[in-house]
């Protein structure tokens, strides 16, 4: 397929679209826009290795700068793309320039939530998305004393965890009563809980924040709805993020919380793929409980829906049906999840928790579903072929820590 191919969005869906548009095919143009003047790199150590200054910039890199010349694609990095026209099939990039194509990408990932409160503007208040902001809050956090993070979600506590380990006083503050509520259930909650106390952590959980507090411009503290006030010089915001999709919705694509794609990656517009974390896709699997539209936030299901939808525009049609696959790291546990678990599922326990080694199968209408597991990371493997292959297990046989369950999986390959 010739003509040109412009990608929206420089991270990993980005990147692996341009790479698996030419590995299948495409032999015209490819231009990648990024927004950031970087090289595409990795993001979920910016709230691990890269704030803890264990990871340097260049290990970061997706791929080196020669492998995008040596697949001719062009990267054109501080650029911002502000409109489609898709009646003359071309991407309106903010300077007024337009940049004509054959084939449109958008991977234009998510945004962070801000906070609606009172001193939301002040000094000292930080969010994390990208390396900037990761530096910015590496520079604070060498001057800071105490540090509030507000949320208990996967990059809140990975940011507390990260500022701990380098000598702050945290307090983590989150409006549920048990962190991760929305997609762990009680059991790994309250693990979570025990470790990140364990460490030092405060942990308020059921507290919400009213205000946020400032001494000449600069953030001094937060006032919680029970009116407690909680100091703090450095103030951490993450309360989940929002897809970028007004590009998409702009130019009259489908919308849902999220650019609606199908399971090649494709929009309402048969010349327009988008994946990664600005896309909303069909639960196919019937993985959720009452299944419509699913958004899934991980590297794993951006590069694999990535995968797919370049493949596609590339003119071989490739279906994204891969079990998805996160992960986190919090001090030295390791968190491996797989598969669409929910709080409701029948949870089913093997090992032990005492010993921070231990695996939840998750079992809906007697069909495993979805495993989390923690310092286990054989479980967390085995677990993936399991759903990958729907092998049948049975509750009990999961939460039997004598029965192999890679027999299982052999078994399903014969």
């Amino acid at each position: 397929m010739t003509g040109r191919l412009v990608v929206v969005g420089a991270s990993y869906a980005g990147t692996q679209l341009a790479f698996s548009a030419r590995d299948h095919g495409f032999a015209g143009e490819v231009v990648m826009l990024g927004e950031e003047a970087r090289m595409p790199y990795q993001r979920p150590p910016l709230s691990k290795a890269y704030l803890q200054g264990k990871m340097a910039p260049p290990a970061m890199l997706l791929r080196a700068e020669a492998a995008f010349r040596r697949a001719a694609i062009e990267l054109r990095l501080g650029e911002r793309a502000v409109a489609i026209n898709r009646a003359a099939r071309e991407v309106v990039l903010a300077d007024g320039r337009r940049l004509a194509y054959t084939k449109l990408a958008l991977t234009t990932g998510a945004r962070v939530r801000r906070l609606s409160v009172s001193g939301q503007n002040l000094a000292g208040i930080h969010h994390l998305r990208d390396m900037g902001d990761a530096d910015a809050l590496a520079a604070a956090a060498a001057t800071a004393r105490r540090a509030v993070v507000i949320g208990g979600g996967f990059i809140g506590l990975e940011v507390a965890a990260s500022l701990r380990t380098l000598g702050l006083e945290v307090v983590v503050v989150e409006p549920l009563d048990r962190l991760l509520k929305r997609c762990f259930p009680p059991l790994l909650s309250d693990w979570t809980l025990a470790l990140h106390r364990r460490h030092g952590v405060d942990v308020r959980l059921g507290a919400t924040v009213a205000a946020i507090l400032g001494d000449a411009g600069r953030v001094c503290g937060v006032h919680l709805g029970s009116g407690d006030e909680i100091a703090g010089d450095l103030v951490v915001v993450g309360v989940g993020v929002d897809a970028n999709d007004e590009l998409a919705r702009d130019a009259g694509l489908r919308t849902d919380r999220g650019i609606v794609v199908d399971a090649h990656g494709m929009t309402s517009d048969p010349s327009i793929a988008a994946a990664g974390d600005c896309t909303a896709r069909l639960d196919l699997e019937g993985s959720q409980p009452g299944g419509g539209l699913i958004r899934i936030q991980s590297v794993q299901n951006a590069t694999e829906q990535a995968r797919a939808a370049g493949a596609t525009l590339a003119g071989t049609p490739t279906l994204h049906l891969v079990q998805p696959w996160f992960w986190s790291d919090q001090y030295d546990a390791k968190f491996q999840m797989v598969g669409h678990g929910s709080p409701d599922d029948e949870i089913v326990l093997r090992g032990d928790p005492e010993s921070g080694k231990f695996s939840l199968f998750h079992f809906r209408d007697r069909r495993l579903v979805a495993v989390d597991s923690v310092g286990a990371i054989r479980d967390h493997m085995t677990a993936r072929k399991l759903l990958a292959h729907g092998t049948e297990l049975a509750a009990h046989q999961a939460g039997d820590a004598g029965i192999d369950l890679e027999s299982f999986c052999r078994a399903a390959s014969r």
